[in-house]
């Protein structure tokens, strides 16, 4: 059976459950709960309010057999390069594993050089928080802003955020990403610059966003100090540490990145530098060895209880067999606010493709549009839409067995989470199983106070949200797009999307500049551009 025939069979099995709903598949099989659970290091998943039965899980698995997941996944983490419109083997996977291991890429053992950057990292971090490292005018760091963008910005951002409970060095983690001056200066606004440093993470070190805000915060820095030296207060994340010199970092604070880590994949690598700083080594580390775990349950499950596999599995069918173009992620935790955020680029850059890896337009839909916000904000927001919109949206909720909060009475912390809690459950089961009319109303508001239900969700729980815990939730999501990429025939680790749009504001600028408009921008542009040049 070919591709073809595989995703024929997954259809065949879509038509079969059309008329079905999430209540009658849950009639028709009372243990359906237990049965759709499964766990992957510290999170419990349940798939039972999906609408899928064992048989379309079946062809699915086999979708995925004949997509050469299995394959692809063991050339990913043995160094082939997979990333074959630029040439270059995908290791995130590498940063978070054990020392013992070797994957070689050229002649380098690039796990050596993994644990060598990390030690540098280590080093760092505890140099800064006892105070050996110090600004140029001797007093210690409190605050360390990393300016970045896009998987420099949105991954490191999530984390500090997820992880504010365990900020134990004394040093504040501030993150500026957008061009937009009013971003950096916000920031700027609430620290000392005596007591500053910056991190300045691009790949290339030519991120127009990315060095548009350093070249401020170089000049603020000065201004502010009154002294021209301050190499104390730069470090770098880049794969060209010459450029970085240039720019006025030391090369000893500059810490590789690697052309085989994408930006969307690389919360791990030296991009967790200013996460390091806030959450301390060991922190760190915990978060490394939940991904680690992930990885390990990744590679060793059976597809059909590989917990990456079976959400992949999940949103494949939805989008492609059910409809669905969008997914929505709401996390029942504040701790997790930017999750939907990061997860957006990690699946939209990685899967909104047109092309299959061969350089074919593809025959079916690929990434659906994610977004989410934090539950209970959504309920008071979206979640009409939900349950009872023209469009059905699935959604992944996820949240924890007990809170994080500190500063509280216990007690009524607890009670308050479980509040949190409730809510959460309950809207799972109101998508799923809906209601009717209420009896008690008017015939006329009958259908106004109808909830259809048969809308699916997936629901993700843990103990408490910790590094490792973390870990395990990113690799997670890392896997799912990688076998979506699998199966939808693309290539998940590039991103020629985003190139236009940056060329065509570096024409705009130049044209702004000069003050003249070259008549090869389009009429619209050209107008847009005059209005702007007029008043500003």
């Amino acid at each position: 059976m070919g591709m073809s025939s595989a995703w024929n069979s997954v259809g065949a099995a879509a038509n079969a459950l059309e008329k079905t709903t999430i209540s009658n598949l849950f009639s028709q099989n009372p243990a359906r709960a237990t049965s759709m659970m499964f766990s992957a290091g510290e999170l419990l998943v349940d798939f039972s309010r999906q609408k899928i039965d064992e048989q379309a899980l079946q062809a699915l698995v086999a979708l995925a057999k004949h997509a050469d997941v299995e394959k692809m996944r063991e050339e990913m983490f043995s160094g082939v390069a997979i990333n074959n419109t630029e040439g270059r083997p995908v290791l995130h996977v590498a940063v978070r594993m054990p020392a013992r291991e070797s994957v070689v890429v050229g002649a380098e053992n690039v796990v050596s050089e993994v644990h060598a950057t990390v030690g540098r990292m280590a080093n760092t971090v505890e140099r800064i928080a006892s105070g050996t490292h110090v600004g140029s005018t001797g007093k210690a760091i409190k605050h360390v802003v990393n300016i970045g963008i896009g998987g420099s910005d949105l991954g490191p951002a999530m984390a500090m955020r997820a992880l504010s409970a365990f900020a134990v060095t004394g040093i504040q983690a501030h993150f500026v990403s957008n061009v937009d001056p009013t971003d950096l200066a916000q920031v700027l606004a609430h620290v000392n610059p005596h007591e500053t440093a910056f991190v300045v993470a691009s790949k290339t070190f030519t991120t127009q966003e990315t060095m548009a805000n350093a070249q401020t915060a170089m000049q603020w820095l000065q201004s502010g100090m009154n002294v021209a030296d301050v190499q104390n207060h730069f470090f770098a994340v880049t794969a060209r540490v010459d450029a970085a010199v240039q720019f006025g970092v030391l090369a000893e604070n500059v810490f590789p990145m690697w052309d085989w880590v994408g930006g969307r994949f690389s919360l791990g690598s030296a991009i967790g530098f200013s996460l390091m700083c806030s959450i301390g080594v060991q922190h760190f580390t915990d978060m490394l060895l939940g991904m680690r775990e992930m990885d390990e349950h990744f590679c060793s499950a059976e597809l059909q209880q590989n917990v990456p596999v079976l959400l992949a599995l999940v949103g494949i069918w939805n989008r492609n067999f059910l409809g669905s173009a969008s997914q929505a992620v709401i996390p029942y935790l504040q701790e997790l606010a930017r999750f939907p955020a990061y997860l957006q680029q990690l699946e939209m850059e990685s899967n909104g493709k047109r092309a299959n890896r061969a350089g074919e337009l593809v025959e079916h839909a690929t990434s659906p549009v994610v977004w989410g916000e934090p539950g209970t904000n959504g309920q008071h927001a979206f979640f009409q839409l939900l349950h009872q919109g023209t469009d059905v949206i699935p959604v992944d909720f996820i949240g924890a067995a007990r809170t994080t909060a500190t500063g509280l009475d216990e007690q009524s912390a607890r009670e308050q989470h479980q509040k949190l809690m409730a809510n959460m459950f309950a809207q799972a089961s109101a998508l799923a199983f809906g209601s009717p009319a209420a009896t008690d109303v008017a015939s006329a508001q009958g259908e106004h106070r109808v909830f259809p239900g048969n809308r699916p969700s997936t629901t993700i729980v843990f103990n408490e949200l910790s590094p490792r815990v973390l870990g395990q939730l990113v690799a997670l999501y890392e896997h799912k797009t990688f076998v979506q990429g699998c199966i939808w025939g693309v290539n998940s680790f590039d991103q020629w999307g985003v190139e236009l749009g940056k060329v065509l504001a570096g024409d705009v600028l130049a044209h702004m500049a000069n003050t003249s408009l070259d008549t090869t921008l389009d009429h619209s542009t050209r107008v847009l551009v005059e209005w702007f040049l007029s008043n500003s």
